[in-house]
This record gives structure tokens, C-alpha cells and sequence, in this order.
């Protein structure tokens, strides 16, 4: 069983930043993707960014504001948000794929605001 704990998330003004970070727990030896999903009030669930293969992909409205890393020896995926806009507001899920089967985070919330 793999379990996965979210910290990171907060109040913070416009233009500010915040870093995510989940740490995975349980019997992992590699996960075969990592990455960050998000869930705006009233919305439905989106893809940030994520990591597969050795490969990046962001969601176009993040792209040069968010950095998705990951520590492999930790089993944790990092989600640096820089410039954050009021439209960022959301619940962020941390995702993995670990041999095949795909665990979520419990959320931790993030709000922009002045």
C-alpha cells in the first residue's frame, strides 16, 4: 500500500509563491509517474504538471511560473509556484503511479488572495 502526504499549502498574496511538497510512504521502489493535479472551487480536477519517463509536462497556464521536481531517493515530488494569480486557487492533489496501479494525495489547499 503506498500512502501519500501533501504539505505546502496556504494563504499568500498575489505574486507570491508557495512550494508543495508530497512525500510517499509504503513499499515503493519507483514510481512510474509523479506529478500535481488541481481542483479550483467549483470546478473540475486539472492537470498541473507531471513527470514520466524521464519527461515533463505542464498545463499551458503554468508553464514558466510552476517547477515540478522530484527526489527519488525521498519518494517526493516538489510543486514550485511562483507569480501566483487569484485563478490558482485550489485544492492540489499529488498523484503517483506506482507499479501501474495510481494513488492521490489528500489535497492541500492553496488560495491567492489580497
Amino acid at each position: 500500500q503506498v500512502q501519500l502526504v501533501e504539505s505546502g499549502g496556504g494563504l499568500v498574496q498575489p505574486g507570491g509563491s508557495l512550494r508543495l511538497s508530497c512525500a510517499a510512504s509504503g513499499t515503493i521502489f519507483s514510481a512510474n509517474a509523479m506529478g500535481w493535479y488541481r481542483q479550483p472551487p467549483g470546478k473540475e480536477r486539472e492537470l498541473v504538471a507531471i513527470t514520466t519517463g524521464g519527461r515533463i509536462h505542464y498545463a499551458d497556464s503554468e508553464k514558466g511560473r510552476f517547477t515540478i521536481s522530484t527526489d527519488n531517493a525521498k519518494n517526493t515530488v516538489y510543486l514550485q509556484m511562483n507569480s501566483l494569480k487569484a485563478e490558482d486557487t485550489a485544492s492540489y492533489y499529488c498523484y503517483m503511479v506506482v507499479r501501474g496501479a495510481p494513488y492521490w494525495g489528500q489535497g492541500t489547499q492553496v488560495t491567492v488572495s489580497s
